[in-house]
């Protein structure tokens, strides 16, 4: 899982990178598509502009010619009064009287003027030396170039341009001297309507016409749009008579507008963010399947393994279970022959049974490796004597001992006997450790046990376990699959030793079930060491009285007219049972399914039965919900008829479900008859 985080983030990591790149690719674009939009525009937008300067120097075009006609009737030597220059200039073309005035002023004072109506204040006006004019009136003297000037606040009223035409005039000895100016007064509104800027409003330009003051070189501002245009405006040149005008251009939201911004970063948002998914699809994509792949080639390893490991575990259980099978069936066979001999059959009886123990051991080897694999193996704590615990369990393994001759010494240091623990996984682990070393000890060699207490306080005292043989030892190549299941090293094999390659993996389950560590040290030809260690929480001795019942004797006479009825499918199951119970003096019914079961409980008289012997897995009605019918039933005292379970699920889970069903006890197959009758004895004895 981890891994397969690792690289999802790894993936996600490289996505996010794309992402940026392509957004970074986009935006980039989007700005030099928005440039050349830029310049696209700012082209369309020179040809407006310069469209426009071409209007003004035709409009000035025009003045400027009959200013030149003028000028040379003078150098004509026409003498000119006010009647005569009125009547000559009233033939000047002035379409849509741009020309508000044409005035002719000798040596630079205005003495005549046409039309004189509303122009009288005109005349006496010295051009030289007038404030606002003088400096384009100077300009056109000494340069004898044509001077735009203006636009100026005029004498008779409103604002206009003047358009200064100085006249020179040559003597005799061809020497020029200054005559005067012919002046033109333009109306400076009309002639702004005239060369057409409201075409620059209506294709939504924004512009602005100024020239330079010769005197400071500040912008003079001529004619503007608005009081304030955009930034980054275009400029194009107009040259007038004498001077420069600049013509400003820009469109009204700029060359490139704020939305056209936003859509080039969102269009890179969204170009940048599908990049990245599919990126992050793709790559994502390639790796399930490279995974899918790698975990297809896992799983055919491990079902390739799982085959093997099956094929050993049948080789090895079916070795296991026929040896004391073979057993069973061969001195069955042998004590046929002799049943006349009474030795021989105690003999044989003995064995039968011993080889009954034996394959009842790997059955419930292979069951506590179930429970453990599905994760159902709980600890049953309860107080108990450490000291009678590993007693018990020498005592076990005592007549083993002996009849190899190993030499088996114990050393206990231990200050706390009594502790909190489950007592049966305990002895399990003790026992296997034990039993190892004993199987794997050839005949005169040792095995030396030591049990210390260490690092305890006044609540946990940690128990360290160490069992050492100098039997055949194990390769250290074998030593980390030593608590594999179903896992036995050739030698063991090769030395005829007898295991279904299960005990100890059963026990580091219930060592790291108890929160404790094992660890094996070996070498071939040597021995074998194991170290357990285990905390356990204290107990005392009052502990160990409170879970003790106070014993109870049983006399078979008590048993004469106790009833029981048996449910029971087996016919060979139910003869055992039957025969064991009547022979402690019970009466027996048999019946062969749960509703039988049931209707013989129903139909009997209240009381009739003192107890009922329950299998679980019968035809027509299982022991379960046999027993859920019965607690049901209308009759409360047969409603609460004790019921005790006998069947082969032996498993921790099936022992519960006979609690949650409200069976009263538990006996497992097969029958261990002393074990029977203590519970029946009980449960009969409770009700």
């Amino acid at each position: 899982m981890k891994k397969r985080s690792s690289a999802s983030k790894q993936i996600k990591k490289y996505s996010l990178i794309v992402g940026l790149l392509v957004f970074i690719a986009s935006f980039l674009f989007g700005c030099i598509s928005l440039k050349n939009l830029e310049k696209g525009k700012k082209t369309a937008a020179t040809y407006t502009a310069q469209s426009t300067v071409r209007r003004i120097n035709a409009q000035l075009n025009q003045y400027v010619e009959l200013s030149e006609f003028l000028g040379n009737v003078v150098l004509a030597g026409y003498n000119l009064d006010q009647t005569s220059f009125s009547e000559l200039a009233e033939m000047l073309p002035n379409e849509n009287c741009i020309v508000k005035a044409f005035e002719l002023a000798p040596n630079g004072v205005v003495t005549d003027v046409f039309p004189q109506q509303e122009n009288e204040k005109a005349f006496g006006i010295n051009m030289l030396t007038d404030h606002n004019r003088k400096e384009d009136a100077n300009r056109a003297k000494e340069t004898g170039n044509y001077t735009l000037g203006g636009p100026y606040k005029l004498k008779q009223g409103g604002t206009g341009a003047l358009l200064f035409h100085p006249v020179y005039k040559s003597d005799s000895i061809d020497n020029d001297s200054f005559w005067g100016f012919v002046i033109m007064v333009i109306d400076w509104d009309k002639f702004i309507d005239e060369i057409g800027l409201d075409r620059l409003n209506e294709a939504s330009y924004c512009y602005e016409i100024w020239t330079t003051d010769d005197t400071t070189g500040s912008r003079v501002i001529l004619t503007q749009s608005q009081e304030h245009i955009p930034k980054n405006s275009l400029t194009v040149e107009c040259k007038i008579p004498n001077d420069t005008w600049y013509v400003d251009i820009v469109p009204d939201e700029g060359w490139i507008s704020i939305y056209q911004w936003i859509a080039v970063i969102a269009v890179s948002c969204i170009t940048s963010l599908m990049s990245a998914t599919i990126f992050n699809q793709v790559h994502s994509k390639k790796y399930r399947e490279d995974q899918y792949a790698v975990e297809l080639k896992k799983s055919a390893e491990q079902a390739r393994e799982a085959s093997e490991a099956k094929t050993r575990f049948l080789f090895n259980m079916s070795h296991d279970i026929r040896t004391p099978m073979n057993a069973i069936i061969g001195f069955s066979d042998l004590l046929g022959k002799n049943l006349d001999n009474e030795e021989k059959v105690r003999e044989y009886l003995g064995k039968i049974k011993s080889s009954g123990n034996i394959l009842m051991r790997i059955i419930d080897q292979v069951l506590e490796v179930a429970r453990i694999e599905s994760r159902t193996a709980i600890l049953k704590t309860e107080a108990a004597n450490l000291s009678e615990l590993f007693y018990s369990v020498n005592t076990v393994l005592e007549s083993d001992i002996q009849m190899k001759g190993i030499h088996c010494s114990i050393d206990t240091n231990v200050q706390h006997k009594y502790a909190f623990c489950d007592k049966t996984k305990l002895q399990e682990i003790y026992l296997n450790i034990m039993s190892n070393a004993i199987k794997y000890t050839p005949d005169g060699h040792a095995i030396h046990v030591t049990i210390n207490e260490t690092n305890f306080d006044d609540k946990k005292a940690r128990y360290v376990f160490v069992c050492e043989d100098t039997g055949i030892g194990m390769a250290s190549e074998y030593l980390p699959h030593i608590f594999d299941e179903f896992s036995r090293e050739h030698t063991a094999t090769e030395n005829k030793v007898s295991g279904t390659g299960l005990g100890l993996s059963i026990v580091k389950s219930f060592v790291e079930l108890m929160n404790g560590k094992i660890h094996v040290e070996s070498e071939p030809g040597k021995g074998t060491r194991f170290t357990v260690e285990i905390s356990l929480e204290l107990a005392s001795e009052e502990d160990i009285c409170k879970k003790e019942l106070p014993d109870q004797t049983f006399m078979t006479d008590k048993n004469i007219g106790k009833r029981i009825l048996l449910a029971e499918d087996n016919e060979l199951n139910a003869e055992i049972a039957m025969e064991l119970l009547k022979e402690e003096g019970f009466l027996i019914d048999w019946v062969k399914d749960g509703q039988e079961c049931f209707d013989k409980l129903e139909e009997a008289d209240e009381g009739y039965y003192d107890l009922i012997l329950m299998d679980i897995q019968m035809p027509i009605l299982n022991g379960y919900d046999t027993t859920e019918k019965i607690r049901q039933m209308e009759n409360p005292k047969k409603a609460a008829t004790p019921i005790i379970a006998m069947t082969a699920n032996a498993l921790e889970e099936d022992i519960a479900m006979t609690q949650k069903v409200g069976m009263n006890g538990f006996i497992a197959k097969p029958l261990d008859a002393e074990k029977m009758f203590t519970i029946l004895k009980q449960s009969i004895v409770e009700n």
